[in-house]
């Protein structure tokens, strides 16, 4: 129905005829000329009609916003003075000749360059609202990065392999959606949280590089970069060790960057230890764009009277750590009682201060309520450790490590935010040697900090047996950028003894074992290759490359944060009929 795409008529066409189709984006009367700009996915162009075309004139006259037009014109320039540099089409324009309406339509719910549209508005008439550039900019994106990442792995051997959507519930750290069986009363499918069992069987079977672009399932709460559904890039090779494969996966992730966004990454990536994120930044997906670290001061603390500080500098599995916040004197009381509460969002009980004016003057040139419980020698050590400059303010956190961890890693990136500290460009990181184990207190039990699969750094099962949990390192590996995990992988057990052996560390029998890996555990005995791989968010990578908010607006449809789609108004009830075909009986919360 079309010759060109409105967003491609350029001055390459002077003088031609084209035909066009699309929505009426505006249309504007000027003194007896009609203009309508056009829309389609490739952008807008402009078109004139005169009165002198009496039939062409009088339809334009009537179109209205969102109606669906064909239009066929002759491309010319645009009289001087109206040229429009934002736009591909902005040096020329289409005398119509011909207008066809393909479609009247109602006045949308809202209009399309409007910037404050609610976003359950949004949701609701999705189909509305993925007609705006910037969304269907966001879905090009997304197109060109699957099609980038399939051309690559393609070129370096690996197969797409698809893997399947009902299979069994497995414990994978989140709560699995189920399917009920209609043919097996009682019985459900789950659908994955990742295909991370099945690509493990497709080295065992040979296969040697497998990928796929694959949607996964979790049942979980959700905020703005987590859906119930969501998509990974799913990459599993044999007879490659953790070094290979990140090689392999950086070069995708730099060509990828500069191909669809024009951005350079560095050549390699840094890299940097698990356990030395955590010590400089509490977090191991660090935001290197920002000029903030942690600083461990409790072993200047351990002898202090101010039991705030005292007891988890004393405490194996406390810290004490200091933030030094460039230019954070000029905080108010206020907005550091903003920071208290919102550090207590991680369980910190409160958020100690010291605002440096003149560290030359000592103890005379600081000011903070905490000042007469600290010995001199141990607050000019701390200014020291930090690096702290007149008009700086130190924050302080004192708890059980993972507490402290936690807030002030949550601490760094919102000061770093508010004040405008952030620093520009991108700031990709490799971070190994993650552990094997992390403990729960309130579990009282050690739980696989990646999964029970990933094989840990040592070779014999008497090191694994041997060893403390806790210094257990495995071979798993993050890419992160700009303080966003991208992707994360290992190398997995391949050995059925050593898959046994971690089993048993982390609590999980060989009856339950069986239960739950058997399929597995009796693959691990037939010949399975070494082997590793990696998973990527793909909504994640879109996200950070298009520079959009939220994972929802690089989806085309996306749930809420409730998990419902307001556009189809699922999940909803079904018939009684279904039920019982399902063997299901609902059962209703009693009100009050």
């Amino acid at each position: 129905m079309r010759t060109h795409y409105c967003g491609d008529v350029t001055e390459a066409l002077l003088d031609q005829e084209v035909e066009i189709c699309g929505w009426v984006h505006r249309r504007r009367d000027h003194g007896g000329v009609i203009f309508i700009d056009l829309r389609d996915r490739e952008g807008l162009l402009q078109v004139v009609f005169d009165p002198d075309r009496e039939a062409a004139f009088a339809t334009a006259d009537r179109v209205r916003p969102e109606w669906v037009v064909k239009i066929r014109g002759k491309v010319r320039n645009r009289p001087e003075g109206t040229v429009n540099p934002n736009l591909n089409s902005g040096q020329v324009e289409v005398l119509g000749h011909d207008i066809e309406v393909l479609n009247q339509a109602k006045t949308p719910p809202f209009q399309l360059d409007e910037d404050d549209v609610g976003e359950d508005v949004r949701l609701r008439y999705r189909y509305v609202d993925l007609r705006r550039p910037e969304m269907q900019q966001h879905l090009i994106t997304r197109a060109k990065v699957t099609g980038f990442m399939h051309r690559f792995l393609d070129a370096h051997g690996f197969l797409d392999v698809e893997t399947p959507m009902l299979t069994r519930a497995t414990p994978e750290g989140a709560r699995d959606f189920l399917v009920p069986s209609r043919l097996h009363a009682g019985s459900f499918y789950a659908l994955p949280q990742s295909p991370q069992l099945f690509k493990q069987l497709l080295m065992m079977s040979g296969l040697d590089r497998y990928y796929q672009i694959v949607r996964c399932f979790r049942d979980e709460d959700l905020r703005a970069d987590r859906q119930p559904e969501f998509t990974q890039l799913d990459v599993e090779t044999s007879f490659m060790d953790e070094a290979q494969i990140t090689t392999l996966m950086e070069k995708m992730v730099r060509e990828l960057m500069q191909e669809v966004a024009g951005v350079e990454l560095p050549d390699p990536f840094p890299r940097m230890t698990y356990a030395e994120a955590v010590e400089r930044f509490g977090i191991d997906r660090p935001d290197l764009r920002i000029p903030m670290e942690l600083v461990t001061v409790g072993d200047l603390l351990t002898e202090v009277d101010f039991k705030v500080f005292a007891g988890p500098a004393a405490d194996p599995r406390g810290r004490v750590a200091a933030l030094r916040v460039p230019g954070g004197g000029s905080l108010t009381r206020r907005q550091i009682d903003e920071y208290t509460d919102f550090v207590g969002r991680y369980g910190a009980r409160g958020l100690a201060y010291i605002k440096v004016n003149d560290p030359g003057e000592g103890v005379e040139g600081l000011q903070s309520p905490i000042l007469k419980f600290l010995p001199e020698s141990a607050v000019s050590e701390i200014l020291s450790r930090t690096a702290a400059e007149a008009g700086d303010l130190i924050f302080f956190g004192a708890d059980k490590a993972k507490v402290v961890n936690e807030s002030l890693a949550a601490l760094r990136v919102r000061v770093g935010h508010d004040l405008g500290l952030v620093e520009g460009g991108w700031r990709p990181l490799w971070v190994v040697d993650f552990p094997m184990f992390e403990y729960d207190e309130g579990d009282g039990r050690y739980y696989a900090l990646h999964h029970p699969f990933t094989a840990p750094q040592c070779d014999t099962l008497e090191e694994v047996n041997a060893a403390d949990p806790e210094a257990l390192l495995s071979r798993a590996y993050d890419l992160v950028m700009n303080g966003t995990e991208l992707g994360g992988g290992s190398i997995r057990i391949h050995r059925p003894d050593m898959q046994s052996a971690v089993f048993e560390r982390l609590g999980i029998g060989a009856e339950e074992a069986r239960e739950k890996f058997g399929f597995l555990l009796d693959a691990l005995e037939y010949g399975a290759p070494p082997h590793g791989g990696i998973a990527f968010g793909l909504d994640r990578i879109v996200m950070m490359m298009a520079g959009a908010s939220s994972i929802r607006d690089v989806m085309a449809f996306p749930k809420t944060q409730t998990g419902a789609c307001l556009l189809t108004e699922a999940p909803a009830e079904v018939d009684e009929t279904a039920l019982r075909d399902l063997h299901i009986r609902v059962r209703r919360p009693q009100k009050g």
